[in-house]
Order: C-alpha cells, then structure tokens, then sequence
C-alpha cells in the first residue's frame, strides 16, 4: 500500500544574490591591471623595480578574491515544510550536500535582531540550532522568517 504524499507548505530554494556580472568583472579586473601596470612603469622608470612585482601581486590578490566570492555564490540551501518534517538542505562548493529532517511539532524558528546586519534565522530542535539564510539582507530575512512560521503553523494546524 502506498502512503498518500505530505502536503507541501514552504519549499524555497536560497542562493546568494549576484552583485556582479562576467562583464563588469572582466572591467574591473581590466581596469586593476591596466592602473598596476601603469604605475609599475612609472615607479621602473624612477629605478623602482621591485615596486613592478608588488603592484602585480596587488591585481593578483584581487582577482583571487573575486573568485573566491564567485564560488561562495554556489551556495544553496533549500528549506521544505510539510505536515510531518523540515527539511533542510545545504550546499556548499567542494563540500558534501548536508541534509538535516526534523519534525515540524517540535521545531523552533526564531530571528534574533531583525533589523541589523549580523542577524541570525535559526530553525532548532531540541539543543540543535540551524542558522539559514546567512547570505540574505535584514528584511529578506525577516520576510523569510514570516513565511516559514506561517508555513509552520498551518503545518502543525493539520497535525493537531
């Protein structure tokens, strides 16, 4: 006998926000490199040379940074509520995909300073808390935590 499939209240699917596009990083990237180079002349014409070197490790640096912050956009964290368990799902590049089940009845959510940058969206069971959204701006969050405790109150109204 097959069990008939679980009502489905939130199922959202949570990725960093792009600030900057392939183009506009080949410009910077552009731009960096072409100032580095042409104060490396300008200080190798004075006698400087060594100055060439530092200001190519300088564009350098800033180009790994670039990239670290492209593959930290990977990032994906999926959250699904139904009547029965939330599952969480986490992404990260070069890591396992984490996933975590708990049961909706017993499930905190809270959003600890709503209004400031370093706020925390946690879903907790029992001494267990899982922070999500971290990527995501104050009021994105707070309109997330309003939809998941929504979603969680009509899930649990099911239940009980």
């Amino acid at each position: 006998m097959s069990e008939t499939p679980s009502t489905v209240y939130f199922d959202a699917t949570l990725t960093p926000n792009v600030a900057l596009s392939p183009r506009a990083f080949l410009v910077i990237m552009s731009l960096v490199g072409g100032m580095s180079f042409l104060g490396g002349i300008m200080f190798l014409s004075m006698g400087a040379f060594p100055v060439l070197g530092w200001f190519g490790l300088d564009a350098l640096a800033i180009w790994f940074a670039f990239r670290k912050n492209f593959q930290n956009l990977k990032e994906e964290t999926t959250v699904r509520v139904t009547a029965e368990t939330i599952r969480l799902t986490h992404a990260r590049p070069g890591q396992d995909r984490k996933e975590v089940h708990l049961p909706t009845a017993f499930t905190r959510l809270s959003l600890a300073y709503p209004e400031r940058k370093p706020s925390e969206l946690r879903l907790a069971h029992g001494r267990t808390a899982y922070v999500i959204g971290r990527f995501l701006s104050p009021r994105e969050r707070k309109s997330l935590h309003a939809a998941i405790e929504s979603a969680i109150a009509k899930a649990r109204a099911e239940r009980y």
